[in-house]
């Protein structure tokens, strides 16, 4: 088995960035092969908690490590104006040497945008708000240039250099399944489709309907990279699964996580070979959130019992 690429989802909930930092350093000396963040403004229905930015912290972790490939799942691109997300992309690309995952969506959560004032719109009109930045990033990453007339962004001229060190750009993953929507952006303009949690549960019928509205535009389904993020409790042995299964249930137990319908509960070969089965289904990148959230224990199994055995 070859091409499995798994990462480790780094929450900022509650971690300082020496926490953060420590983690991310302990997934590059370990050959894991690249962290993830969230991005919103605090952590989800935990306004009260401490959250470091998305970007700051990528930036941060980056300039510490020499290996290490650094995104978010996923950027919200009601955030940022795509302009200045170009700038801001190929700037981090620069300065990494070339590390940057360009995680986006449309955006999640309508609270944090009422409280901080930014517009939220309907799910069409962030989907199309979507759509016309990732035309925008195509552009500035393969002109340095942008000129865009569109219906939510207008620009004129604009430089973007210098550009990405990625060519043709920095990875560009698009994160979302919902058929109308988000799916003819994936078809049209990702170099990675990231399927969260939320869908886990539905994997065999996602994938065959983002290769059928490739299949009307033309473009080859193969040349998009499968990605899912699952929420993984990883056990040394069948003895201490009881207390990883509870944790596990008392963090990501509730809807929307997938815990079950990952099915990456177990020791490490339950894991592997579960992790062989969502590879037999075209997928190539794993973004695991851990029962523990990145503890050393769980970084150091996950790297000398299951990556080892989904190398070869």
């Amino acid at each position: 088995m070859s091409g499995l690429d798994i990462g480790v989802f780094v929450p900022q909930l509650a971690f300082s960035y020496e926490d953060v930092l420590h983690r991310a350093l302990r997934c590059e000396q370990l050959g894991i092969g690249s962290v993830w963040f969230y991005d919103h403004l605090y952590g989800p229905a935990a306004p009260s908690i401490s959250s470091l930015e998305a970007w700051t912290t990528a930036t941060a972790v980056l300039a510490r490590t020499e290996r290490l490939r650094v995104g978010h799942m996923v950027l919200c691109n009601q955030f940022r104006h795509p302009t200045l997300l170009a700038k801001m992309a190929t700037t981090l690309d620069q300065i990494s040497a070339g590390r940057l995952e360009l995680g986006i969506g449309s955006g999640s959560i309508e609270d944090e945008h009422r409280r901080a004032g930014l517009d939220w719109g309907s799910f069409r009109e962030r989907s199309e708000r979507l759509g016309e930045t990732l035309e925008i990033l195509h552009q500035a990453f393969a002109s340095g240039k942008v000129d865009f007339a569109g219906k939510h962004y207008i620009v004129r001229d604009m430089p973007i250099v210098p550009g990405p060190v990625q060519q043709p750009r920095p990875p560009i993953i698009v994160g979302g399944v919902g058929e109308k929507y988000t799916l003819p952006l994936v078809a049209r303009y990702a170099d990675v489709w990231n399927v969260p949690t939320s869908a886990l549960g539905e994997l065999e019928h996602k994938v065959s309907a983002l290769r059928s509205i490739c299949a009307d535009i033309g473009r080859d389904p193969d040349s998009i990279v499968l990605s899912v993020e699952a929420v993984m409790a990883l056990a040394p042995d069948e003895a201490s699964l009881p207390d990883v299964r509870r944790i596990a249930e008392k963090r990501f137990g509730g809807p929307g996580f997938g815990l079950h319908d990952a099915g990456l509960i177990g020791t490490p070969q339950a894991i592997v070979s579960r992790l062989r089965e969502l590879h037999g289904l075209g997928f190539r990148h794993v973004v695991l959130f851990t029962h523990d959230r990145a503890s050393d224990e769980t970084l150091e199994l996950l790297a000398s019992a299951v990556i080892p055995e989904l190398a070869g």
